[in-house]
């Protein structure tokens, strides 16, 4: 059997101990215009790497295109679609706004249940025989999206998750059709909340979040793409949730990024003023160095001011400790992005 082609990622950070590397995180960037152009990188753009949860702004496309006014769809509801939510009271409450909708409730979803992300962001301790609803899973606004646009498609809502259902066909075109990727070359796999989803090439999901940046109309989907992109933009907090890294780049953006995370370490960003998308990836599929080498990759870029650092100073961890209270190193970032000259 032929192995699979591997990432040839390259170091991002480092933790030091008395200055010497202890530990290295690899990983890889693209910066794209929304032309195609390269024009900025870090080790392999190419290769296919799962997307997961920042596939989720492409996801609901054909949804908000087909059925925005249907279902009567505002940017609250339309960030909510894009949203890993942490479970907070406004998201469980805006999820259940949208299966009302089409008269179905939190048993329609097929995404599971699991621990609320709002205690580990915010530091609180979850109850121990604490008792959770699918409502609070942080892909359900995402499932709410795929439940609708079956309904509007006419299909049973129990088939929604089906990889070559209608549903998951129209995702499909939309995300081969903004990547750049023909559809029969996307890599197929199914995520954590049971959907499907695709590895593409890093660059492909910077070229697809550049391709949201734009206010010109697409040709297949018109508007929807800059709307949806404009409605996470507008609402961080029902994308992301408080104490977590979607809300904090967005407000370190101030209206000019729209970002989404996913699981197991990519990140994707756009930048309205600019018309460019930017998606790196951490080998192994850690948050926080995926956090230390993308804020320290903004800056090289010219993208950040002292306002933004300071924002974006709540995403680095701090000098690690040891049980006595000694500071004993830290991490920082250590690649340097290629340019287009």
């Amino acid at each position: 059997m032929k192995p699979p082609q591997l990432p040839r990622h390259v170091p991002m950070t480092a933790t030091l101990r008395g200055g010497h590397p202890e530990n290295v995180h690899h990983g890889s960037i693209a910066v794209v215009g929304a032309d195609g152009r390269l024009l900025a990188w870090a080790g392999d753009v190419d290769t296919p790497v799962f997307t997961r949860s920042a596939l989720k702004p492409l996801q609901a496309i054909p949804l908000v295109h087909k059925c925005a006014d249907l279902h009567r769809l505002d940017d609250g509801d339309i960030a909510l679609l894009c949203a890993s939510h942490s479970g907070e009271p406004r998201h469980t409450e805006g999820v259940r706004s949208l299966l009302a909708r089409i008269g179905a409730d939190e048993s329609a979803l097929a995404c599971g249940v699991h621990v609320p992300y709002f205690y580990a962001a915010t530091g609180q301790t979850p109850p121990g025989e604490g008792r959770y609803s699918r409502l609070q899973h942080n892909c359900s606004g995402k499932h709410s999206g795929m439940l609708l646009l079956a309904h509007a498609l006419h299909q049973p809502l129990d088939d929604y998750l089906r990889p070559n259902s209608p549903v998951q066909e129209a995702i499909a075109l939309s995300v081969g059709h903004f990547c750049g990727v023909a559809r029969e070359a996307l890599v197929l796999g199914i995520d954590g909340c049971s959907a499907p989803n695709y590895a593409i090439p890093l660059r492909s999901l910077a070229l697809a979040f550049a391709r949201l940046s734009l206010e010109q109309t697409d040709p297949v989907y018109g508007a929807t793409p800059h709307r949806v992109a404009r409605a996470m933009s507008r609402h961080p907090e029902l994308v992301s949730g408080e104490g977590r890294n979607d809300l904090a780049l967005m407000r370190a953006g101030r209206g000019d990024w729209f970002t989404k995370v996913g699981a197991d370490g990519v990140q994707a960003l756009g930048s309205f003023s600019r018309g460019v998308g930017v998606a790196a990836k951490c080998s192994d599929g850690q948050l926080v160095p995926l956090m230390v080498a993308l804020v320290a990759a903004l800056d090289q870029l010219g993208w950040t001011d002292e306002e933004s650092r300071t924002v974006l100073a709540s995403l680095l961890p701090p000098p690690m400790r040891n049980v006595a209270g000694l500071e004993v190193g830290k991490m920082r970032s250590v690649w340097h992005l290629t340019v287009e000259a």
